[in-house]
């Protein structure tokens, strides 16, 4: 799946193996895939997704941009390039939850992983307070002061740090949204049919 101009009948079905996208949904997707690809490499590079306006505006578009970017083995190594079925891959985890096209990418777990490696800046498997300094000052630029961004870091980090080793681990994290409607809070409607 390198630098083809389409897809072949047998990738769009291992694709929808694997990710639970129908056959309409992955042609545009990698129609967008594509079109994003301007030089024709078969992969994007960071660039090219900070070309889509709606990560653009977005306050935390270069950490989502950022959690693209891991090795499919080690989700703490960051790679370079992303290929077209790691891009599915990717956006397969917002797929909402369909019983006749589940698929092991878009389970709650692998929502909530996603946001983890969000909010985890230095990707070493946690979420300290200056991660949470950091994702906060994305959120709120300079409109709060630096003391509030930091308390409300150490409040979080107070409630959600379970085992008081000041840090957040993905099992603390995933308990701290226990409450929280993954399913549908990150799941997105951006393809039909």
């Amino acid at each position: 799946m390198g630098n083809v101009t389409s897809l072949s009948n047998d990738e769009i079905k291992e694709i929808h193996e694997e990710t639970g996208f129908s056959a309409s949904q992955i042609r545009r997707l990698y129609s967008r895939f594509c079109h994003l690809d301007k030089d024709g490499k078969g992969h994007l590079e960071r660039k090219d997704l900070r070309l889509i306006p709606e990560l653009s505006v977005n306050p935390l578009g270069n950490r989502i941009i950022e959690a693209f970017f891991v090795d499919q083995n080690d989700s703490r190594r960051p790679v370079e390039q992303v290929d077209f079925l790691q891009f599915t891959r990717t956006l397969a985890t917002f797929r909402r939850t369909e019983a006749k096209h589940s698929s092991e990418l878009n389970t709650v777990d692998k929502k909530i992983e996603f946001v983890f490696r969000v909010y985890d800046i230095d990707r070493d498997g946690y979420i300290s307070k200056d991660d949470l300094i950091h994702i906060l000052r994305c959120l709120v630029g300079v409109s709060i002061a630096e003391e509030q961004v930091k308390g409300i870091a150490h409040r979080t980090l107070r409630e959600a740090d379970k085992d008081e080793d000041k840090l957040i681990s993905l099992d603390e994290f995933k308990e701290a949204l226990g409450n929280v409607d993954v399913k549908e809070k990150m799941s997105l409607r951006f393809l039909t049919a």
